[in-house]
């Protein structure tokens, strides 16, 4: 059984992934719950969960202790100079490329350090879209990597943790209107590619001249520049000197429990 509404609620979220628009609307509807935002590391979703944070967006996989409701999938990018050949490809084929690998991804351990090298020109990387974007680097463009599956982003929290307050959050993440009823399955909730139309718009292909395409879809083939890319495989080969081969593949899916909503339990009123 759900506990009553809590005073506050805390909301963590890995880089890449924009809250914002879910905090207006949370704002707007429930002026009396106080909701907060922190920022987190992609590696600190089950230290963030295991304290005061309630929920968390966060990149899959996660615990399969944890319930999961998949949002929207990033593109992965490979992130390149400017004067790179392979800028001028509408995707990038790295099975096909004489270029040096030095990251596949899906996301690098340390994506600052793997973008400087990018920068250096020693080999090309490959990210979400999401992350991308946010490094802000002006000397590179990233391009789709032809057949990735990219990554997946998802709103994650803990059975305990649940509350009917929780419960109003996935409803908001969800497009549930504010007087649509949550115990409809289903109910009049808009399509969840409406609701987080936000989230995704801000990981449209960018930095540097020339975008490479629609950011949120699992799909890589968005028109970026001039050119097209060869329609090959990946395969499991390595890509040029690379630490590692490219499979083309992102984040294997089905980690945690993927949950329409919270079930029991609380973190207690704040």
């Amino acid at each position: 059984m759900l506990v009553c509404m809590t005073a506050a609620l805390t909301i963590a979220f890995v880089p890449g992934v924009s809250p914002a628009k879910w905090a207006r609307v949370w704002r707007d509807r429930h002026p009396s719950i106080e909701l907060r935002l922190r920022p987190i590391g992609s590696d600190d979703v089950d230290d963030t969960l295991a304290g005061e944070v309630d929920m968390v967006f966060a990149r899959m996989p996660v615990s399969d202790q944890h319930n999961a409701i998949p949002l929207w999938t990033e593109t992965a990018v490979v992130a390149m100079p400017k004067d790179s050949p392979l800028a001028d490809l509408a995707e990038v084929d790295l099975a096909d490329a004489e270029v040096h690998v030095v990251d596949a991804g899906p996301v690098p351990d340390d994506i600052a350090a793997a973008l400087d090298l990018v920068e250096a020109n020693v080999g090309v990387v490959v990210l979400p879209q999401s992350l991308f974007r946010a490094a802000s680097r002006k000397d590179l463009v990233a391009r789709p990597l032809f057949g990735a599956a990219g990554t997946q982003i998802a709103l994650v929290w803990r059975d305990e943790d649940a509350t009917e307050t929780t419960e109003e959050f996935i409803g908001v993440v969800r497009g549930r209107t504010a007087n649509s009823s949550r115990a409809q399955p289903g109910g009049t909730d808009r399509d969840v590619d409406e609701a987080v139309r936000a989230a995704r718009a801000g990981s449209k292909a960018g930095g540097g001249s020339g975008g490479s395409g629609k950011g949120g879809s699992a799909k890589s083939g968005a028109a970026a520049g001039g050119g097209k890319a060869k329609a090959k495989s990946p395969g499991s080969g390595k890509s040029g000197a690379g630490k590692k081969s490219n499979t083309g593949k992102g984040p294997t899916p089905g980690r945690g429990k993927m949950r329409g909503k919270p079930s029991r339990g609380s973190k207690g009123n704040r």
